[in-house]
């Protein structure tokens, strides 16, 4: 059996955001492939611990990835203050000519576009992807996760980050379905009776109401955070109070693209243009919502850039959005980007960002914990990846197995499989599988 055939079992997806399905995402021939290491959301360290404890396995999916690609090349991205992760994959990669390519401290460092050029100095085209210019790029704990598929060993587990105003500020290995809940009191419950909860992150995650959602595949970390926090109160805010205060306030003093990393890098994303649909009727604001088209989402314009904190990238978001319904893409003025003479000097240093987003008191290691949990329950979303939902292979009342499939890609489309993380028997079958 083919590395592709033994991923698409393992039902292993891209770990670190949209989970892509990794079986499609090798299937190609490659002249670089790049390990994403480094971890830029404020506050999430699990990838570095993993990087710090299972080195080995990192290298061993590479290699597998750059064996199966053809790519001659691969390298590690990584930031330079994690010295222990450095310093474990430096041994790990000695007899290799892999290389590590040392990040400084910036936000946000681990956006593929921006990892690809500053590892190879290649710029992806404008709405394309790196395999356009020859390189594959996974996350680290996808590549962790490959290595073990060669042993047969499922995904039915997540690397994570608990933080925040909890006991125990921690990284650990979680079962896959178990409750937001249950990871916060693994890390020792929280300290304060009213709390919210990001997940994800701060920058790109996304408040969450239900204490009680699953663990997905895709998710990075939890932060808790006393409720009246100024990020929360942000988040949390309605997006038709987002878009008139947007309308009314905007000035147009352009930091928001002034400071984005892909305007930066030379693509066509101007938020400032975007703030201006707000004031326009729907045909009249596609012209501004163009240039949302380009933009990854990872929230610097909205939570760090603009003076008045205003929502550019909300509304980047809506444009973008809207133009998926629409059918519309755009992509610029068709040259080959060329980064800016200040990209280099532009850049924001993560120190800044913490500060700024009122969470130094909460930046504190969150050390890889060795964790001893059996859930009595999981609850596993059918959804838990880029493409089509995953199709129940198993009916209410059977028993099943640890790393048991329970639920197939559907014929002919994308998508991956989802497999039991604990023994027990299928109570509900719905959006989710209730395992009991």
């Amino acid at each position: 059996m083919d590395l592709k055939e033994k991923i698409r079992e393992a039902g292993i997806v891209g770990a670190g955001g949209a989970g892509f399905p990794a079986h499609v995402k090798i299937d190609a021939e490659v002249e670089y492939v790049i390990a994403n290491g480094a971890e830029c959301e404020p506050l999430i360290h699990k990838d570095g611990e993993l990087m710090e404890r299972f080195a080995e396995e990192v290298v061993e999916g590479l290699k597998l990835v750059m064996a199966a690609t053809g790519a001659p090349n691969g390298i590690i991205g990584i930031k330079e203050k994690k010295a222990s992760a450095v310093e474990a994959l430096r041994q790990a990669t000695s007899t290799t000519e892999i290389k590590i390519h040392l990040l400084d401290d910036y936000y946000p460092a681990g956006d593929e576009v921006m990892l690809v050029y500053e590892a190879t100095g290649r710029l992806i085209p404008p709405g394309g992807i790196p395999l356009n210019i020859g390189i594959v790029v996974n996350n680290v704990e996808s590549l962790y996760n490959i290595a073990n598929a060669t042993q047969n060993i499922p995904v039915i587990s997540k690397f994570l980050t608990v933080t925040g105003v909890v006991k125990q500020p921690m990284s650990f290995v979680a079962p896959i379905g178990i409750s937001l809940k249950e990871a916060i009191e693994i890390a020792g419950g929280a300290t304060i009776n009213d709390y919210a909860v990001l997940t994800d992150g701060a920058m790109m995650g996304r408040l969450e109401q239900n204490i009680e959602a699953p663990i997905t595949k895709t998710m990075s970390g939890i932060i808790v955070l006393p409720a009246e926090h100024h990020l929360v109160e942000r988040k949390g805010r309605p997006a038709e109070i987002m878009n008139r205060i947007g309308k009314s306030a905007c000035d147009q003093c352009r930091l928001c693209t002034d400071r984005c990393h892909r305007y930066l890098l030379g693509y066509d994303v101007q938020p400032h243009n975007v703030m201006r649909s707000l004031g326009y009727s729907d045909l009249d604001a596609d012209y501004w919502r163009r240039w949302a088209y380009l933009c990854c989402e990872c929230g610097l314009c909205s939570l760090y850039s603009c003076p008045e904190e205003l929502y550019p990238k909300e509304a980047c978001e809506v444009s973008r959005r809207i133009f998926r319904e629409k059918d519309i893409q755009w992509k610029g003025d068709d040259t080959q980007p060329k980064p800016h003479i200040m990209q280099e000097y532009r850049r924001t240093p993560l120190k800044l960002l913490v500060r700024h987003l009122g969470l130094t008191e909460y930046d504190r290691p969150a050390p890889f914990v060795e964790i001893d949990y059996s859930p009595r329950q999981v609850r596993l979303p059918l959804s838990q990846h880029i493409g089509a939902p995953a199709e129940p292979v198993v009916r209410v009342g059977e028993k099943v197995r640890k790393g048991q499939v329970v639920a197939e890609i559907p014929r002919g489309q994308l998508g991956a499989r989802i497999h039991a993380s604990i023994d027990g028997t299928i109570k509900n079958i719905g959006s989710e599988i209730l395992i009991d």
